[in-house]
């Protein structure tokens, strides 16, 4: 189970420890290594990137970024963005639960149609918490973002 902590990081599955905001891309690589492989990437305005897939669930890390304003001079230093999406393989996109869960305040986002989810954490994302809502209420999510906040 993944467990997200607002403002603070993703608690990931196992026991392979915490991924915190500010923590190093080593200290980071090396927590999601004992899951999944890690395969570095691109992302623009990122000073570092990698991915690793489990159990049916993407993770993206990034780190070292320019300000929310993009003042490079301004750099944020260490682990500033996680992205968790559900590999689809299909253009309908997620029709079920996943198979690892995703949770927040008790409730698994990606183990819910888009509807019951929503229902739960009213009145919303917390701060540094994102997601796109599926078109269809009875549909799944299949992206989560977490940032600073």
């Amino acid at each position: 189970m993944f467990d997200v902590l607002p403002g603070q990081g993703l608690v990931l599955p196992r026991r392979a420890g915490v991924l915190r905001f500010g923590m190093s891309e080593q200290e980071c690589q090396w927590a999601v290594s004992t899951l999944a492989d890690v395969r570095g990437t691109w992302v623009c305005q990122a000073g570092w990137a990698f991915t690793a897939r489990y159990e049916g669930v993407d993770l993206l890390a990034y780190g070292d970024c320019p300000d929310r304003l993009g003042r490079i001079d301004q750099d944020v230093p260490g682990l500033a963005t996680v992205l968790l999406s559900r590999y689809q393989s299909g253009p309908s996109g997620a029709t079920g639960p996943s198979a690892v869960p995703v949770v927040l305040h008790d409730v698994d986002l990606f183990g819910y149609p888009v509807g019951e989810v929503l229902a739960a954490l009213e009145p919303g994302a917390p701060a540094g918490v994102e997601w796109v809502p599926t078109r269809s209420p009875s549909g799944y999510l299949s992206e989560v973002r977490l940032s600073r906040g």
